[in-house]
């Protein structure tokens, strides 16, 4: 097992590792739509988070070598599945016709407030 942080996305908020890599699978921890720079959401609408989420999850991605076509699963955390719409054509957007298996749940609350987290399980080539 292989612990992988990235400089380029914010730092954890709470006792976990961006990632973790085993055998060919990277397992990508819930990434919220903090600006790594001062660590605080300064979107406050649904677009302009799961831009910054997306963003977040590219940098970890790119940490190890990998983007979104690596993807091959995603559970998507929302706080009112009334943002579904737009949160999904960013989503769409960023995976650019790649389609992995997807959950998508509305939760009570979200650490720091959030309208949106997003998790995936990469595969590393090879």
């Amino acid at each position: 097992m292989q612990i992988l942080n990235s400089a380029q996305a914010p730092a954890a908020v709470g006792p976990y590792s961006h990632s973790v890599r085993t055998g060919q699978l990277l397992f990508c921890a819930g990434m919220l739509p903090l600006l790594p720079a001062s660590m605080k959401i300064e979107a406050t609408e649904i677009e302009g988070q799961t831009q910054q989420v997306l963003s977040n999850i590219a940098a970890v991605l790119s940490n190890a070598g990998l983007n979104f076509h690596n993807v091959v699963k995603s559970t998507v955390f929302l706080k009112d599945l009334g943002d579904f719409a737009k949160m999904n054509a960013l989503y769409d957007a960023a995976f650019a016709g790649h389609k992995p298996a997807r959950s998508t749940v509305q939760v009570a609350k979200l650490p720091l407030d959030a309208l949106v987290e997003i998790e995936v399980i990469a595969e590393i080539p090879g």
